[in-house]
């Protein structure tokens, strides 16, 4: 499972090996039906990780400062499956938007990206501000990916009218 973004992305083949091709020391269990893709991968027994973009930016910035930014850069490396969420949400800066492109840029291909965002590809070049920038992290994105787009209905205001209605919903 290779689960790229939200409106979901998910992308390539199962969950990569732990590196090395060495067995995990605990037993895989099979993940129940109908979880999300991030539990789902951690039920399973890979490593999973989520964050938000803008955290994660942030991380990377105090990092690249503390000249620690190829330790945090190679702890996102080692991740089964980084749940980014938020992508869109905030504007980057020019400096936090490379740093997320190296993080993604390092995972390609080796290792799974699920991402969240609210905005078509389109639009893309307004969050990352550098429209060059933004059409090379689509593409790493999108390559070997599933773009899933779960709609314009926000489930929490449909939960909230349900409770206050009384309907259950999906």
């Amino acid at each position: 499972m290779r689960i790229r973004r939200g409106r979901l992305t998910v992308s390539g083949a199962g969950c990569p090996a732990r590196a090395g091709g060495r067995p995990r020391s605990r037993p895989r269990s099979r993940p129940r039906p109908g979880r999300p893709p991030g539990t789902a991968a951690a039920e399973a027994g890979h490593r999973v990780r989520y964050v938000t973009t803008a955290a994660l930016v942030n991380e990377l910035v105090e990092a690249a400062d503390d000249k620690q930014l190829s330790r945090v850069v190679g702890r996102y490396a080692r991740i089964d499956l980084l749940c980014l969420d938020e992508i869109g949400y905030v504007h980057l800066d020019p400096r936090g938007a490379e740093l997320l492109f190296r993080i993604i840029t390092e995972r390609e291909e080796k290792a799974s990206i699920a991402c969240a965002f609210n905005a078509p590809f389109s639009e893309w070049s307004q969050t990352f501000t550098d429209p060059r920038l933004a059409a090379a992290i689509v593409d790493r994105l999108t390559f070997r990916g599933h773009v899933i787009a779960t709609g314009t209905d926000s489930y929490r205001l449909r939960a909230t009218r349900a409770a206050k209605t009384g309907v259950a919903t999906n």
